[in-house]
């Protein structure tokens, strides 16, 4: 990840600006460092707004996840940790809500397959007859 933009596909590519960090305070235990310093890091990416999406990529996404994609982190005692965390878990929803699905081409088994699977019921049939009490 550059300074500038972020790759999410091979078609796709964010720029950081397009983002919106916000901080605060960290939840939870972790003492005078936790409750003095804004470590928790909420990243903001708006869909409909961007620039880097065609309208059919905004459509799919906002489809699947929303017209807002929003991450929080608030794992590590760093800030900028913290903020890398967030920006690389939204880029995550935005691969993921851009991911097409390919469709499934029904297929039919072989006859070679078939013979092979009534083979195998033959065969097993007789292991269990030859089980059974005469």
């Amino acid at each position: 990840m550059d300074g500038e933009s972020i790759r999410v596909t091979r078609s796709v590519v964010l720029p950081l600006s397009e983002i919106e960090l916000r901080v605060s305070r960290s939840s939870g235990p972790g003492g005078q460092h936790a409750n003095t310093s804004e470590t928790r890091v909420e990243a903001v990416f708006d869909v409909e707004g961007s620039t880097a999406l065609t309208d059919n990529q905004k459509r799919r996404v906002v489809s699947k996840a929303g017209t807002t994609l929003r991450a929080v982190a608030q794992d590590e005692r760093s800030q900028l940790r913290n903020r890398e965390l967030a920006v690389e878990r939204v880029v995550e929803k935005l691969r993921q809500a851009l991911h097409v699905d390919r469709k499934r081409v029904p297929t039919k088994p072989s006859k070679a397959a078939k013979e092979r699977r009534l083979e195998q019921k033959r065969r097993r049939s007789d292991v269990k007859r030859l089980r059974r009490a005469p």
